[in-house]
């Protein structure tokens, strides 16, 4: 199980895997969290998300404040119960009517706190309810099928400047694409995990979204039946919205 991996340390990760044997497997790609994992995401790490927010929100110098603030802003997104994986439907909420996909590199972190890789995530979110009261975050973006995490994991002890990509196909047409690159961040990856697990525990390990510098204007909203795909690296993790 990818817990009990988790649960070494980065030296032996690499052993192990380096033991393990090459075999192609068929069947669907599951998400990378076990279902008891937690998945939690940093927000207001580009400044395309900040200048975002404060469009969206009623409290716009909350945004600012924490884009510039020495604390970055880290909240729980899901538990792998409610992560769908490649090739599954994610949801928007029904209660809202602004819906937007947040395509972010998400780092793999072990008991220990190191970075051992990274998979695609997408952080589905309600821009509306978000935009409403900044407390309401938690219902704009923890619900079931709000995250999705795949198809696989690249393993580094630190991600670099990765490439970002973002294109949703609405009835056969591209109606959006967007393009950003990790180096765009203002925080630093081993920062955003050393603030995750600074008093917290993940004994199986845990899977950190870093943000994302991709966000649709406000003339957008993700519709059923579109096709969100979004490409970290060398990773390509495709959703249709239920």
């Amino acid at each position: 199980m990818l817990s009990d991996l988790l649960s070494m340390s980065r030296g032996s990760i690499r052993n192990v895997l380096d033991m393990a044997r090459d075999e192609r497997l068929q069947g669907q790609l599951l998400p990378p969290v076990e279902p008891g994992g937690e998945v939690w995401a940093s927000g207001v790490t580009y400044l395309r998300s900040r200048v975002e927010r404060e469009a969206e929100s009623t409290v716009a110098d909350v945004y600012a404040k924490v884009y510039e603030a020495e604390r970055p802003e880290i909240f729980f997104k899901a538990l792998g119960t409610r992560v769908v994986g490649h090739g599954e439907k994610i949801r928007i909420r029904k209660d809202s009517d602004w819906n937007v996909p947040e395509p972010e590199l998400t780092l793999v972190i072990n008991r220990h706190g190191e970075i051992v890789g990274y998979t695609a995530g997408n952080d589905v979110s309600s821009r509306s309810i978000e935009g409403e009261n900044p407390l309401y975050l938690p219902q704009a973006k923890c619900y079931d099928g709000a995250c999705a995490l795949g198809p696989g994991i690249v393993l580094v002890d630190d991600p670099g400047d990765v490439a970002v990509s973002l294109a949703i196909v609405r009835e056969g047409r591209e109606v959006f694409r967007g393009d950003a690159r990790t180096s765009q961040m203002k925080r630093r990856f081993s920062e955003l995990a050393e603030y995750l697990v600074r008093e917290m525990t993940f004994p199986g390990g845990v899977f950190l979204m870093t943000g994302t510098g991709i966000v649709p204007g406000g003339d957008f909203t993700l519709v059923s039946g579109d096709s969100v795909t979004i490409t970290v690296g060398e990773l390509t993790l495709q959703n249709e919205v239920a």
